[in-house]
């Protein structure tokens, strides 16, 4: 009842703001000329794949994604009336393969003969590889510069299971198919160690050859560089890792005097413009809503597209809510309608599909490909892979006419794992105990009483066997003619960056969205063309008035919901457990964290392609 009288509320004030947008129209003054202007870009929190329309328009800003952020460099450069642009760099959050995307973007605006100013309070390793790509680079004179290179670690929690009374059990196909180590043993296997280090060799390389390029240095000083911090300001300033040392108001002035007093910084330059509510106006509620609904107006320009659809997130089966206050991991039905709408709609000629995620469900992962085969039959379909695509995420990557990813992108992880955890010893320590009861041979076989026998381990690895042939089946089938190697050599779990990707054929093209973007376009023979990502993000009123109707019909959501929560909208074992170790210790809580999600996950399905977890400091 709540829901339709909110809803049935909101819609009645539909009438009166456009009312009031009329009258504000009949009130608007002409535009002053535009002053010429320096693009101001603060880079402080995460940057997300999948764009957001809005937050709710009460709170603080909305989050920062990679296509936008993108998009306004890109404005920024065709726009006369901008002369500059500055990056304030106030500890935000880059994966390693939107640090190369970015460095693509930088680099475009900069060949446009506009110079990027940076100024910053610290910089950390991921950090300055992204701001070495500037024209010049400051730091106030107590800045510290983390620029010692790549650390990473894999959490191993076996000890712990031992110590609580629960046995894992898990199977694999492929040696190097170590998703599941982490609960199986309390340090590598000999190949996963292996393979660890070709990753972070190959990452090392790209990190040092992306700055190299940006400081117009060789590789060998870079790497003197590295070895050799940290570093004060002053210090990185004698030895040209930045160009000057000095404070936010002194950076300013040299601007000022570089470009003229009659410059202005626009600090929010090529941002939606964020709607606010002015507590002493009690009418400031209907503006706000009314700028909401002419937004929703505006969404379609009528020129054909180039369709966007996201895989973030761990790769789950069922649908997705559509709400202001949550959201999902890549849910199968929202992905498959996604691609299914975009194939339909005739005014988007080409599509990309960005992938983001470790991987997830088997059943799910086959979903989405499916639904991928369908886009590819009608027109150009493109894959661009952004900081990890493996595992299932390379399963529905895999039949695309063309993969692009960065060098640095994290994929491959050809394999399947499977298993349980036996906790019977664990609630005996607590005092509980269980009396089973069963019809029918395998009955138990999935029940967290004890570990598999000989006989259901033979039937669950003869499971795994077969969806793992259907995985290799997929790739062989499509890019079997590209490979380098016999499959076999490829897969088994072997995890690789782009840039090796590359070399062995798992992937066609080295280059970001707007490389597949392009492409795409190019292939549809499109020239003027908008970027239109499917579906297209809801901003607060829609996904309002929709969350009080009670959502759109899906019915594959019927039955999943307890089967497979969202693993962002319930509090993980740490959450609860370890509140205070996440002050002490919060990169190593945060790999665990992820490491009991993935705990979670595993229980939830009963096979996955998910690829192994190891932490990398910025």
């Amino acid at each position: 009842m709540r829901r339709f009288i909110l809803a049935m509320g909101i819609m009645a004030l539909v009438p009166m703001l456009g009312l009031m947008n009329a009258r504000a129209e009949d009130k608007k003054d002409k535009k002053p000329a535009p002053k010429p202007t320096i693009a101001v870009f603060r880079l402080g929190g995460g940057i997300t794949e999948e764009p957001e329309d809005e937050l709710f328009p009460f709170g603080g800003p909305p989050p920062v994604s990679l296509k936008d952020l993108v998009a306004r460099m890109k404005k920024a450069k065709d726009d006369a009336n901008v002369k500059a642009l500055v990056i304030l760099s106030e500890g935000g959050s880059v994966g390693s393969a939107q640090t190369e995307e970015l460095r693509q973007a930088m680099g475009q605006f900069r060949s446009a003969g506009k110079d990027i100013f940076v100024h910053s309070d610290s910089l950390a390793m991921r950090d300055y590889v992204l701001m070495s790509g500037a024209s010049r680079i400051s730091a106030v004179p107590t800045a510290d510069l983390w620029v010692t290179g790549l650390y990473g670690e894999a959490p191993y929690v076996r000890g712990l299971l031992n110590k609580i009374g629960v046995k894992p059990d898990y199977l694999t196909c492929g040696d190097y198919k170590s998703a599941a180590e982490i609960f199986m043993r309390e340090g590598p296997s000999p190949e996963a160690d292996r393979m660890q280090n070709w990753l972070l060799d190959s990452l090392y390389d790209s990190f040092v050859q992306l700055i190299a390029k940006g400081r117009a240095v060789d590789a060998a000083k870079v790497k003197a560089w590295i070895d050799g911090g940290p570093y004060s300001a002053a210090k990185a300033k004698e030895i040209g890792m930045i160009d000057a040392v000095e404070h936010r108001q002194e950076f300013e002035a040299m601007l000022k005097e570089k470009f003229g007093k009659e410059m202005a910084f626009d600090r929010k330059y090529g941002q939606k413009k964020q709607p606010t509510l002015e507590f002493s106006n009690p009418f400031a509620i209907f503006k706000i809503f009314s700028d909401l609904i002419d937004e929703s107006k505006k969404k379609k320009s009528g020129k054909d597209a180039v369709g966007i659809v996201y895989v973030e997130g761990p790769i789950l089966v069922g649908g997705d809510r559509s709400s202001p206050f949550s959201s999902g991991a890549a849910m199968s039905s929202k992905i498959r309608k996604a691609l299914d709408d975009a194939a339909k709609d005739n005014s988007i000629k080409a599509v990309v599909l960005r992938v983001n995620s470790p991987g997830g469900s088997a059943v799910a992962s086959e979903i989405i490909l499916d639904a991928t085969k369908r886009v590819k039959a009608k027109k150009p379909f493109v894959v661009s892979m952004g900081d990890v695509a493996g595992s299932g995420g390379y399963y529905v990557a895999c039949g695309a006419d063309v993969i692009f990813a960065d060098e640095a992108t994290i994929t491959g992880s050809i394999g399947v794992v499977a298993g349980k955890f036996a906790t019977t010893d664990m609630w005996k320590k607590l005092g509980i105990t269980f009396k089973a009861y069963q019809r029918g041979a395998n009955a138990g076989m999935l029940s967290s009483a004890d570990v598999f026998t000989k006989e259901e381990r033979q039937k669950l690895q003869a499971w795994m066997d077969e969806i793992y042939g259907v995985f290799k089946g997929h790739v062989m089938a499509i890019r079997g003619s590209k490979l380098k190697k016999p499959i076999d050599e490829l897969a088994g779990g072997r995890v690789y960056t782009g840039k090796q990707a590359l070399d062995l054929g798992l992937i066609d093209k080295i280059g970001t969205l707007q490389d597949a973007v392009a492409f795409a376009a190019d292939k549809a023979d499109l020239k003027d063309y908008d970027i239109r990502v499917v579906p297209e993000p809801k901003n607060f009123l829609e996904q309002l008035i929709e969350e009080a109707s009670g959502g759109k019909d899906d019915p594959s959501r019927v039955g999943l919901t307890a089967r497979i929560p969202s693993m962002r909208q319930s509090p993980s074992l740490v959450d609860l457990a370890l509140p205070y170790l996440k002050h002490l210790d919060p990169d190593r809580v945060g790999v665990i964290k992820l490491a009991l999600e993935r705990m979670q996950l595993l229980q939830q399905e009963g096979v996955v392609l998910m690829m192994p977890e190891m932490l990398l400091s910025r």
